[in-house]
């Protein structure tokens, strides 16, 4: 049990969230990944979450495990073409995951999705989050468009508004 982290974890509130991830940046995100999914077959969801609380917390949940349920709990592997991303921000550890379906874990490489969740949490790391996030939505989009073209069957599968926690 990591003592500093479960204090870092407690200390994160809903108000840091909401400073950091304000109605305004959350449309901005929103709008991101609208026009994200206007260029490919994928589904992109992005949920920030505070930090873990209870059982999860004092388990030792780690951030990839925790997007791993995510991913389940919000259905993303429910799309036609198996082409759901979930983009996951562990506020208080300031770890993001991505967290891709069979269908587009066969063609990128967990690499690719390593360095984009880097670059994601050095821009958190100075508090730039609106950016970091829409400059992830945008790495993702270039992935998602060079191995899933867009389709004039595809359709707006999953909701494209940012879940908070």
């Amino acid at each position: 049990m990591n003592i500093k982290r479960i204090a870092r974890h407690l200390l994160t509130t809903d108000g840091q969230v909401s400073r950091s991830f304000g109605p305004g940046i959350l449309t901005k995100i929103e709008a991101a990944i609208q026009v994200s999914e206007a260029e490919h077959a994928g589904e992109i969801r992005f949920v920030v979450e505070g930090g873990l609380d209870g059982a999860l917390l004092f388990k030792g949940q780690s951030a990839r495990e925790r997007a791993i349920d995510l991913f389940s709990h919000l259905r993303l592997w429910d799309t036609q073409q198996r082409t759901g991303v979930l983009i996951y921000l562990l506020l208080a550890d300031r770890a993001v995951e991505i967290v891709a379906d069979r269908g587009i874990n066969a063609q990128v490489d967990s690499q690719e999705w390593a360095t984009v969740c880097r670059q994601m949490e050095a821009a958190f790391r100075q508090s730039n989050f609106e950016s970091g996030v829409v400059a992830g939505v945008q790495a993702v989009t270039r992935q998602l468009k060079a191995h899933f073209p867009l389709d004039i069957r595809d359709r707006n599968e999953l909701p494209d508004k940012p879940v908070v926690l």
